[in-house]
């Protein structure tokens, strides 16, 4: 009997088997019943053998192998697909979800040799099999990482909106303490629980807008009427406040007016120049130095340091990197990684591009930026 035919009359014991299987993979299954647990599989095992009753080429068994099996625009999720999605609804994790069709893999086809008594003729049935297996996991794996990565980026968006209220009221109540005149330590405390709230501010703010880019939902900018030399020599008098044993030059030529959102090109210059005094030399300055030309603005951050390897610069503005030392961590540089990230989002929120070099003498960000997005 050919495995198509086997599949399908002995479904039931097929369908034991797997059931059983899943219900030892805990905790998620701990309080499924025999629908869920054997969710979609009769699906799944009547495409397969859909699949092995179809003729193909070799170049199509190929491409099925290594999970890359032909889907049709706009189709339906597939069984695997969705039994996927339901996993990881459910809580399982990637790791049994794969261990369900190593298990399946497994007896059905001990069932069948057990059954048939298989004669060589059937092998191509067994290769056929595994094809069809293969490409199932790949749609599975797929859907549920996918899956997972949308629910922990909305989970994560939820927790740093939920985490602004509190910390604004410990900002605000920080801030009363300071102005109360009620001794230096007390003075001292304030102004640290000031410092360590903005700072958590800034990071709230920073997951939030990685989380809005991870859902699809791009950097949120509010443009209107600006000038950016403004916006920039601005920006700079803050950054040079808090480093005052720094050197930062602005150097400014042409025309500076547009329409952009102007606390977000702050917030991507400051980006780039706190990243040029960590990495860059200690004992040079940083440079700032913006052109105004017919349709566009530019500047550029410039400063003085090693050269950064090729390896690094083509993933430099990925997000969850930390510059050239990737043993650094959380609570060794204070940040996310995210820095260069969201500063390419928000340039290109506006339209524009950024851009690095780097080179023995010195490391160059270059920003592009329209004066005014095409209907705006």
């Amino acid at each position: 009997m050919r495995l198509a035919d086997y599949i399908l009359r002995d479904m039931e014991t097929i369908l034991v088997q797997w059931e059983a299987f899943a219900a030892t993979l805990l905790p998620a299954a701990v309080d499924m019943k025999s629908l869920a647990l054997r969710d979609h599989a009769q699906q799944i095992l009547l495409a397969v053998a859909k699949d092995l009753s179809t003729v193909q080429s070799r170049e199509a068994q190929a491409e099925k192998s290594m999970g890359r099996a032909p889907i049709l625009i706009g189709a339906p999720e597939t069984a695997a697909q969705t039994h996927a999605l339901l996993r990881a609804r459910g809580g399982f994790d990637i790791n049994q979800l794969a261990a369900e069709y190593r298990a399946l893999r497994a007896s059905v086809l001990r069932l069948w040799m057990d059954e048939c008594q298989p004669d060589a003729s059937h092998a191509d049935d067994i290769i056929r099999f595994n094809e069809a297996i293969d490409q199932a996991i790949a749609e599975s794996v797929g859907f549920f990482s996918a899956q997972i990565e949308q629910a922990r980026n909305l989970l994560l968006g939820m927790l740093g909106h939920d985490m602004r209220s509190p910390l604004q009221t410990i900002q605000m109540t920080a801030t009363y303490l300071s102005a109360l005149n009620a001794g230096e330590k007390v003075s001292v405390a304030a102004a640290r629980l000031i410092r360590s709230g903005a700072r958590m501010h800034a990071l709230l703010d920073d997951m939030l807008d990685f989380n809005r880019t991870r859902l699809g939902l791009g950097i949120n900018i509010v443009p209107a009427e600006a000038n950016l030399e403004k916006l920039l020599a601005d920006e700079l008098d803050q950054v040079r406040a808090s480093h005052p044993d720094r050197r930062i030059d602005l150097d400014v030529a042409g025309d500076g007016q547009g329409v952009w959102d102007g606390r977000r090109l702050q917030q991507l210059l400051g980006n780039l120049v706190l990243n040029a005094l960590k990495y860059g030399a200690q004992d040079a300055p940083v440079r700032v130095v913006m052109t105004g030309a017919e349709q566009e603005v530019r500047f550029e951050v410039r400063n003085h340091g090693s050269a950064i390897e090729r390896t690094a610069l083509d993933r430099i503005f990925d997000p969850l990197q930390r510059g050239l030392n990737h043993q650094d961590s959380y609570n060794a540089d204070g940040n996310l990684g995210l820095g260069l990230y969201i500063a390419r989002e928000i340039a290109k929120a506006h339209g524009g591009e950024i851009e690095v070099r780097s080179d023995e003498t010195e490391t160059v960000f270059s920003v592009c930026l329209p004066r005014r997005q095409p209907g705006r």
